[in-house]
């Protein structure tokens, strides 16, 4: 069947509301606002520009920013001159960007909002025969002055006259995975994939996107992952919400504040921040005091939705990786219920949502209208189908052989569907390492069983070779401001009870606290927060042994507090 794109969408928009807000972009207190119909202008511009280079139709466009109402802007005008953006994570090392600007044979790169450090590491691999247009300076962050300055080339061309509308079949975007097990892939996506999921959505309202009177979205997981391609780009096109941003780190939670999104989706390490700054300010057993007393109770739960920048939003939406059901219990008493969602770039996102009227603890909801889902029963590894799945990975037949087969997404999740219909997720089929008895051991739900500690702010186990597996921890923010023994009798109690509930050669032998935490920037993890297997091996393998012969359960390695 074939479906309205989005970018017709947007053109519909800015003839039915032209002076309707779409983009806000905040400067300190100050908001620059640009309606539908000025957005319009000033991306018709920038494609009569990206016209001008006589780029053969369907070129491959790079965006390298973080988010901010440029990159929409840049995303727009390659969509309407007839071109097909591959947007990357504004946090790739100047060889991965090398790298992905060769393989995804990039004509003309948009360079944008990005940290001063990651710039000077990326512009010396910048191809010099590579046209690029760099956006305007934002605010601390690094001064960009390669190629075509965008004002420029914005007052230098004419806009399009005729925009380019495509068809469902054409090549919409090319996704570089977060590559948490090696090089990104280079997901394709057809216009059809979104277009499919959205009207299903529009259908059955199964996240709720057209409920509301009034859509506002706000705008900081990174725009080239699918969810917030998604749920806010393209969202905002077909229900006219406007799209507010972050303007930096330090500024998130007050930039998210201010705008009171009706739709909210993050990533569980942020909810788990949230969480921790309520406690550090109210102190956990004052807050279940507070929630205990009826008046009082409703008083506090929407002043703290408020304070958290949630306050207007029905549609809470937790994933990426698994959420720890301690977490999603602790939302509830507030009123808020996080609603997992479970897919991958792959299917554009679209597998399994959780319904909102039935939440089901230790599964990632229910498969959406249109999907089917089997498993391998060899490997418990889980299959799906839908019409919204990729074409395939660019440039890579094999592993699109290896991944699509017979219209099924081999997902590389291990799971299965309970009598009702939820699925329920038990590891990644290439996660499972063998000790040196010859047990195979499912890292994932070990680590989700020890993520319920409020101590623990990430965690990974591992031990391939060993007799038994061990888990690296780093703590959390109330994890690191509690006192050591403290700290170190809750791990235990943690690991001591996951033990009793599994057969000895799946017992944690060890903990070991980290003295420092897993970032992008130190490599551990991918821009998405997900931690690089590979990379956690190649750095602690040598130390597996040492840890494992220590006496104690619950080790701290090389950090300030006192060895328990």
């Amino acid at each position: 069947m074939a479906y309205k794109t989005h970018i017709e969408y947007f053109y519909d928009r800015v003839k039915q509301t032209p002076d309707g807000i779409f983009l806000r972009q905040p400067s300190g207190e100050e908001w620059q606002e640009q309606t539908w119909k000025q957005a319009y202008d000033e991306a018709a511009r920038m494609a009569g520009f990206v016209r001008s280079k006589n780029l053969p139709p369907g070129s491959h466009v790079a965006i390298l920013s973080k988010n901010c109402r440029h990159w929409i802007l840049a995303d727009i005008a390659i969509m309407m001159a007839g071109h097909v953006s591959v947007p990357f994570f504004p946090n790739v090392t100047g060889d991965e960007l090398a790298d992905l600007l060769q393989r995804g044979m990039v004509k003309l790169l948009f360079v944008g909002k990005l940290d001063p450090a990651v710039w000077e590491n990326m512009k010396t691999r910048i191809p010099p025969g590579l046209e690029t247009v760099h956006f305007p300076h934002y605010a601390h962050n690094a001064v960009v002055d390669t190629g075509t300055a965008w004002d420029e080339a914005v007052r230098e061309n004419q806009p399009v006259q005729e925009p380019h509308i495509p068809q469902a079949t054409d090549v919409w975007t090319i996704l570089f995975t977060s590559g948490t097990t090696g090089a990104p892939k280079g997901v394709v996506l057809t216009y059809h994939s979104p277009a499919a999921l959205m009207e299903m959505e529009r259908a059955q309202n199964i996240i709720g996107v057209f409920k509301n009177r009034e859509s506002v979205f706000f705008s900081y997981m990174p725009l080239n992952h699918i969810a917030e391609r998604m749920i806010v780009e393209v969202a905002s096109m077909l229900t006219g919400g406007s799209i507010s941003f972050s303007e930096s780190l330090e500024r998130f939670v007050h930039n998210l504040q201010a705008v009171q999104p009706t739709v909210f989706m993050s990533v569980p390490r942020i909810y788990t921040k949230f969480r921790s700054a309520v406690v550090e300010k109210l102190g956990e057993k004052r807050l279940r005091f507070l929630l205990k007393v009826p008046v009082v109770s409703g008083i506090v739960k929407k002043k703290i939705r408020h304070g958290l920048g949630l306050g207007r939003a029905p549609i809470i939406i937790t994933g990426a990786a698994p959420t720890p059901q301690p977490l999603k219990d602790w939302y509830l008493k507030l009123g808020i219920g996080l609603r997992e969602i479970y897919g991958m770039t792959e299917n554009a996102g679209g597998c399994c949502l959780m319904p909102p009227d039935g939440l089901r603890p230790g599964t990632v909801g229910k498969p959406l209208p249109q999907v089917q889902i089997r498993t391998v029963p060899e490997t418990g590894e889980v299959l799906m189908k839908a019409p919204w799945l990729m074409q395939g990975y660019f440039g890579d037949s094999q592993k699109t052989a290896e991944t699509l087969k017979e219209g099924w997404l081999h997902t590389g999740d291990k799971g299965a569907l309970d009598n009702d219909g939820y699925l329920i997720l038990d590891g990644r089929v290439n996660d499972t390492f063998k000790t040196s008895k010859g047990k195979f051991i499912d890292p994932g739900p070990l680590e989700w069983a020890l993520a319920e500690n409020t101590d623990i702010e990430q965690v990974c186990v591992a031990g391939q070779g060993l007799p038994q597996p061990i888990a690296l921890v780093t703590l959390s923010e109330s994890g690191k401001a509690a006192d050591a023994p403290e700290v170190a009798g809750r791990l235990r109690e943690t690991v001591e009870k996951l033990n009793a509930g599994h057969p000895a050669y799946r017992h944690i032998a060890k903990l070991v606290v980290m003295d420092h935490e897993w970032s992008t920037e130190n490599g551990f993890l991918t821009p998405t927060l997900k931690i690089k297997r590979n990379k956690m091996t190649e750095r602690y393998a040598p130390d597996f042994d040492r840890w494992y012969h220590k006496t104690g359960l619950v080790l701290w390695e090389k950090s300030g507090f006192k060895h328990m």
